[in-house]
């Protein structure tokens, strides 16, 4: 009896010992997380995560607090945060299934095409808030609906069985904010945004400021203005006149009732996370940034029987094939620094697509990358959409060297893909590990909405207008394996 006493004692110990290891505590915006608790409150999830894998032992990991913290507070509302202690023996084997081998391990988890089935990627951008603020709104799903005087009706009628929210906004660009707001009310309220340059629609609802957000509750055409603060709790209490917003993991379409309980078990657990504040602080805050060197898992843990979760569902279809024994460059590469300010890189140039190559480009990367770019240029080809031009940019041309030191991009023996618009003196970078055509033509995607953050381009790297009013445009030949015909001149949409 005594032994069993002081056994019990010593387990307590070391629970409370394990507990207090943790690094993030419960008043943290970050979500301590299990092994067994990623199925139900991040695969499971409607919403972006990142989750990162640590060690409390890790000084790359106590490095990472502060900004990762940061991160949190600047996401709440929009996506979560979270952190598995991967130095608990609970959590060991779940580390090793999720290819773990060195702290700390940051994974962003998309959601799927299938409930339960999604997109893990590994996260290897800047270890600071902006950076992981940045790239995981960038990985959050929009399902607003840009709407215009044109085609306002159309999606009026074609929702007027359910309620429908608008937000009118001087900016074009769909903000994180917005699309989170549509996903906590998806089937329950169809949400759309219109700009401020949308004169019919402005003057239909008479509205005077922006942004501004109305609600047009089901078989009616009476709008409900929203008078508070534009922010993502009020805006949550606004639309839930209509119906409480969807639960963390809205329950799937199951007849059999016994399903119905389980997601709704599952609801329950997670739903403080759309209630959660949406306090958007900047992410600009000082944040002490993580070395890029990982510390290597002491006994890494091999997984056994689950299935890899950075592998695709065989279920799920590629929406691009790429031809596999096709080796040739699909898409122009330029080596003349000239060519490249006549296309892409002057004051009138509009957006264009920039492959800057390493030196070896034979390698992999360079070759999925090209390969993905004249996929996705031949996918809107055969739609007969124009699509702005795609470029590689060989390591031999000066503009390459120019572009990598001015925009801070990297190592030369790496790809970068970014896109630039000369004209308006911006540039996004394309913050990916992987090159597959599905990644790049999400990437692709949001730059055609106008989506996603852009950054200032320097004047420096841009020649006069005038200089290039005069020679031909460039034409985008794109290969392909069955009929030699080159692609029409593609101006921006």
């Amino acid at each position: 009896m005594v032994r069993a006493t002081t056994l019990l004692a010593a387990t307590a110990t070391l629970a409370l010992y394990a507990h207090a290891e943790s690094m993030y505590t419960k008043k943290s915006g970050v979500l301590s997380i299990t092994g067994m608790d990623y199925d139900r409150v991040i695969a499971k999830s409607n919403y972006t995560s990142i989750v990162e894998f640590y060690a409390p032992w890790c000084g790359h990991c106590k490095n990472l607090k502060p900004a990762y913290e940061t991160a949190a507070k600047s996401l709440a509302g929009i996506a979560k945060v979270a952190a598995v202690n991967c130095d608990d023996e609970m959590n060991k084997p779940f580390c090793g299934q999720m290819g773990v081998q060195g702290f700390p391990t940051l994974k962003i988890v998309r959601p799927g095409k299938k409930p339960g089935k999604p997109t893990v990627e590994d996260y290897q951008g800047e270890r600071s808030a902006k950076g992981i603020v940045n790239a995981v709104k960038d990985k959050v799903p929009n399902p607003v609906k840009r709407v215009n005087d044109k085609n306002l009706d159309e999606w009026l009628q074609e929702h007027k069985d359910s309620a429908k929210a608008i937000l009118f906004s001087d900016k074009g660009i769909v903000s994180a904010t917005l699309r989170a707001l549509a996903i906590d009310f998806a089937g329950l309220v169809a949400v759309a945004q219109i700009k401020k340059s949308e004169k019919a629609a402005v003057e239909k609802y008479g509205i005077a400021k922006f942004p501004s957000l109305i609600l047009i509750k089901p078989h009616s055409e009476e709008a409900i203005k929203f008078d508070g603060k534009v922010e993502k709790d009020a805006m949550v209490e606004f639309l839930s006149q209509v119906a409480p917003p969807n639960p963390d993991c809205p329950p799937a379409k199951e007849k059999k009732s016994k399903a119905k309980k389980d997601s709704k078990k599952d609801a329950k657990s997670s739903s403080k996370f759309s209630k959660a504040s949406a306090s958007h602080k900047s992410a600009d805050a000082s944040s002490a940034a993580a070395s890029a060197t990982d510390e290597t898992v002491e006994e890494p843990v091999v997984p056994t029987e689950s299935p890899n979760p950075n592998l695709k569902d065989e279920d799920t279809p590629e929406p691009i094939e790429l031809p596999k024994e096709e080796v040739k460059p699909t898409i122009p590469l330029i080596s003349e620094a000239n060519e490249v300010q006549a296309l892409c890189l002057n004051e009138d140039s509009k957006t264009c697509i920039l492959a800057i190559l390493p030196k070896e480009e034979s390698s992999e990367a360079a070759q999925t990358a090209i390969a993905s770019l004249a996929a996705i240029h031949k996918k809107y080809d055969t739609k007969t959409s124009h699509l702005f031009p795609f470029v590689g940019i060989t390591a031999s041309n000066p503009v390459a060297s120019s572009l990598l030191s001015s925009l801070s991009l990297g190592s030369d023996d790496q790809v970068h893909l970014i896109a630039t618009h000369g004209k308006r003196a911006w540039f996004k970078k394309f913050y990916g590990s992987a090159f597959g055509p599905e990644e790049v033509e999400q990437w692709v995607d949001a730059i055609r909405m106008g989506e996603g953050k852009k950054e200032k381009l320097p004047e420096s790297l841009l020649v006069a207008g005038e200089k290039v009013a005069a020679e031909e445009p460039v034409q985008i030949k794109i290969e392909d394996v069955t009929e030699e015909n080159a692609a029409p001149v593609h101006n921006e949409l």
